[in-house]
Parts: C-alpha cells; structure tokens; sequence
C-alpha cells in the first residue's frame, strides 16, 4: 500500500490544499492548491477509475519530506493522513480560524480529508487507487449516487483491511525512551498481531510516545521466538524475522560503529556490539540510536504480523509517517538520515515531517515540499525548499 494523493479542506490551518505524492511531470503538478480536481469518484465511477489509473501511473515517491518551521500543519497533515486510511478512519481536526478571518469568508465548509491508496500487494488486481474520505464528507460535483458507491467500496475494503495488509505506521514527535525492565506477555495478541483499527499515534501527547517498552519486546521476541522455533518447518517465518530485524537494525547502527549483538539471556534487554567486542546493553546506547532503532523495528514488526508467507517483511509495502524526524538526532548525521531509512526498509514508503533545513537539502528537490504560512490563518505547500 502507497500513499498518493491527501486533499485537505478546512483541516488545521489548511483551507483548501491537495498535496500529490507522486513524482510531477507535464500532466500534473505535485502540489495543488485547490480542491476542485480532487480525486473522489463523481457521477461517473467507471471514467473516473480510468482518470485516476492514468494520471497516477508512476510510482509515488519513496520518501517525501515535509519541510516548515513550528506552525506550518506539518503535524496536521500527518495526522490527517493517519486518520483517513483503509481500515480507520475518523473525522479530522477542523481549522482554527481568526475571528477577522471567518468574518470575511463567511461560513466555513465542513472539514474532511480525501486520500487516494495505491494498494499493491494489498490488492494487485485492483487497477486505479483506492478513495479513502472521512466519514460523512460530502465531495464537490459528487451526485448522491456516486457517494453511497465510494462509501459502500471503503466499507468493503475497511472489513478486508481488518483481516490483514494495510500497514501504517505513525512516529509522534514528542517521542521518548524511558529506562524500563523489558517484559514480555501475551505476544500472540501484541506482537504478532497488527490491528488496522488500533489507536493512532497523538502526534502532540508524549504521555503516550515512550517507544523504549515496545521496541525492547520486538527485538526481545524475535530472539527469542528464532531460538524455539529454530529447525521447526512450521516456525521458519520466526526466523525470517529475526533475520530481517538483524539486518536492519545493522544498517542504522553503522553511524554509531555498533552492531545488532541480540538479547541479553538474563534480562532480555537488547544489545549492541562495539568495535572492540564489548556489549552496550539498549538503554546505554546513544539517544539517536534509539531512535534510529525504533523508526526500522516498529514498522517491521508490523510488515511481518500484517503479512503471511515466504517473502522477507523488508520487502513488504507500508507507509511510515514520522513527525520531526529530526529530534533528539546528531546534526551531523541528519544529511545520511534519509538514505539509512530507504536502505534499512526499502519498500517503505516515508512521510518525514520536519524543521531542518539541513536535513531538507540532504533531499531531492522533488522530494521536499516545503510549508509556509501566508496569512493568520492560512499555509500554503510548495515544492522545493526554496518555495
């Protein structure tokens, strides 16, 4: 599953934005500023299918950054996203306008989010993208008709999304790592299983962003479920996965000249091997680290309960959205950020919110859509750092 296209009206400072995820070329730009073209089906369904298959046959773009300072929606768009998705969605936040300025354009619309899903090996018959909207929202030159049809297909594919696939994973910005014992329980019903229903990320509450618990049980898990199941064709899938978390929890290391050294057989804690041969047990190793950690084990943990059969989960699609991704990281590192993400999962698709000019550049002009605030009330997206 890739993301698209997210269509934005009344949502956080956001009046009307539509922001395309797909490389721009002659017949569409990247970033649109009116929701008039949006990509909901109209009373056509049929010729609206076959626009949408040509205008979105290229591949979205791996990573695309986010880029503003504070106040700019990047948080807003992110979460916008996280709620508008096959399996969950929810009503978006509405936009806080200025007294002044609802004064001079009357009343505001309702809010709600559109979102087009290329579902792939979620679904590799399926032609055209995928309409996700919020509930109830009532599109421009829609006929009654063509709504209850595009609510009728994100029901449908909200109940297959329950059954498996549909990975979305969200990183808050205020997220932290406390020094807690690892404990295990229950994995069948945490980790092996990936719920497309289950609470999304609160970008802004970091009582609820501690990744050190849930990131110490994955690595935890794999060690330990590769170890019982090791010779069992029945458990091979677990060591696939102990495998694939090695691997890429070497490739974020690298920086740091550590390498994945497993779990410690007595406290279960995971550690890091150093150049030298000494073992730096999870809560020693730099904040970046950590991190760094989290952003390639959470996802994969989540490609590999969401999916079955014989492929590795770093070759499994899912979209991983992390807001400021720059935080608690070296700056001397944030120029390599980026390519250690794309190495570590490289069938991920990232939605990178952030801050750093210095991260920004490290990027492909095409990749960075850059936020402004024009009015009070208003952003606007742009592409390119420079807009």
């Amino acid at each position: 599953m890739r993301l698209l296209r997210v269509s934005l009206r009344n949502v956080g400072p956001f009046d009307d934005a539509v922001l395309r995820l797909t490389p721009p070329d002659s017949a569409a730009s990247a970033v649109e500023l009116s929701a008039d073209e949006s990509a909901a089906p109209v009373d056509e369904p049929a010729a609206h299918a076959d626009e949408l298959t040509h205008v979105y046959a290229a591949l979205p773009r791996p990573v695309t950054v986010l880029f503003g300072g504070d106040g700019t929606g990047k948080t807003s768009l992110l979460s916008a996203v996280a709620l508008t998705r096959p399996g969950h969605a929810l009503p978006p936040l509405p936009a806080v306008a200025s007294a002044a300025s609802a004064r001079a354009s009357g009343a505001r619309s309702p809010s709600y989010v559109t979102t087009d899903w290329l579902l792939g090996g979620d679904d590799p018959e399926r032609p055209h993208p995928l309409v996700v909207t919020s509930p109830t929202a009532t599109l421009p030159g829609e006929s009654p008709e063509g709504a209850a049809i595009r609510r009728r297909e994100q029901a449908l594919f909200d109940r297959r999304a329950q059954e498996g696939g549909f990975v979305f994973v969200s990183f808050s910005g205020a997220r932290w790592f406390s020094r807690v014992p690892n404990m295990l329980t229950t994995p069948d019903r945490s980790i092996l299983r990936y719920d497309v229903r289950q609470p999304t990320t609160t970008f802004d509450d970091p009582t609820r962003a501690d990744l050190a618990r849930e990131t110490k049980q994955v690595i935890a898990y794999a060690a330990i479920g590769a170890a019982l199941g090791a010779g069992s064709a029945e458990h091979h899938h677990l060591e696939r996965f102990a495998e694939a978390l090695r691997e890429v929890i070497d490739v974020v290391l690298e920086p740091f000249d550590l390498a994945h050294a497993g779990v410690s057989p007595t406290t279960l804690e995971p550690l890091a091997r150093s150049p030298r041969g000494g073992l730096v047990p999870f809560d020693a190793m730099p904040r970046a680290a950590r991190h760094l950690v989290s952003f390639v084990a959470l996802p994969l943990r989540a490609l590999f309960a969401a999916y079955s059969g014989e492929a590795s989960p770093r070759e499994r699609e899912g979209v991983v959205a992390i807001d400021d991704v720059e935080a608690q990281q070296d700056p001397a590192l944030l120029r390599d950020l980026v390519p250690l993400l794309r190495r570590a999962l490289p069938n991920v698709q990232w939605l990178l919110a952030t801050s750093s000019t210095q991260l920004a550049l490290a990027c492909d002009a095409p990749s960075v859509i850059a936020l402004r605030r024009t009015e009070a009330s208003r952003v606007e997206l742009g592409e390119g750092l420079l807009h």
